[in-house]
């Protein structure tokens, strides 16, 4: 489906852009939200007639964006929530939750402005990004912890706190595998070494195994050899 774009779309156009889409994302998406006119003779005119009015009001927007970014610079927000010692969240955390947590904190967003693929499941510090207008986005640190303190903690550390327990298993786990990448290399070693003796080894056998094979043909020989001078004396006595 063809579209005049009405607003900056990441990865698909600029305002005024004749663009074309699946028909799919037009109808659901674009159109609704008024982000887009079908791309029709009568909207092309309509969209020339309104282009002036339309760039003054985006670039207005646009600059109060930008002013709100500054103030939101290192932005971060603090959620609490239950969670298992290895760090898992026992449920999850929403768009809906991070606009609640922003807007609590004087900075009103909804939660389509939320940039989130999928809900977040552990605890940590999450950066996630905020559109404030089709041209200025943000990054906010979405704090996940078990407690106030932990988040504090967790900001100092700059990662998120799991219980000792936790933390020693994955220090054993990363020794352990450590512990076995040696080991391998160790054992590759040995076979290669058995392997470079073994072919040294069969070298020297060879030519005593051709002495060793050689010495009865030299012994049948001379035993030939005698009988034939035995048979040579019985002869001349009986002549």
């Amino acid at each position: 489906m063809e579209i005049i774009l009405l607003e900056r779309i990441e990865k698909l156009g600029q305002m005024g852009d004749l663009v074309t889409v699946k028909p799919g994302y037009a109808r659901n998406f674009l159109l609704p939200k008024g982000k887009a006119l079908r791309a029709t003779k009568s909207n092309m005119e309509r969209f020339e007639n309104e282009r002036s009015q339309r760039e003054a009001d985006n670039l207005t927007r646009k600059t109060e964006a930008e002013s709100i970014a500054k103030k939101m610079a290192d932005f971060s927000v603090n959620l609490i929530r239950a969670a298992s010692e290895m760090g898992q969240l026992y449920g999850s955390v929403t768009s809906r939750d991070i606009s609640e947590a922003v807007t609590a904190k004087g900075f009103t967003i909804s939660k389509n402005q939320v940039d989130l693929n999928t809900a977040i499941k552990t605890l940590g510090l999450i950066p996630v990004s905020v559109v404030l207008h089709p041209e200025v986005s943000i990054e906010v640190t979405v704090n996940i912890a078990r407690s106030q303190d932990e988040a504090e903690e967790q900001i100092k550390l700059g990662r998120a706190i799991v219980s000792d327990v936790a933390e020693r298993e994955r220090l054993e786990a990363a020794e352990a595998a450590k512990a076995a990448e040696q080991r391998m290399a160790e054992l590759d070693a040995e076979d290669e070494q058995d392997t470079t003796g073994q072919d040294e080894a069969g070298q020297d056998e060879t030519p005593a195994e051709d002495q060793a094979e050689a010495a009865p043909a030299e012994d049948q020989a001379e035993d030939l050899a005698e009988v034939a001078d035995d048979n040579s004396g019985e002869e001349k006595s009986d002549a």
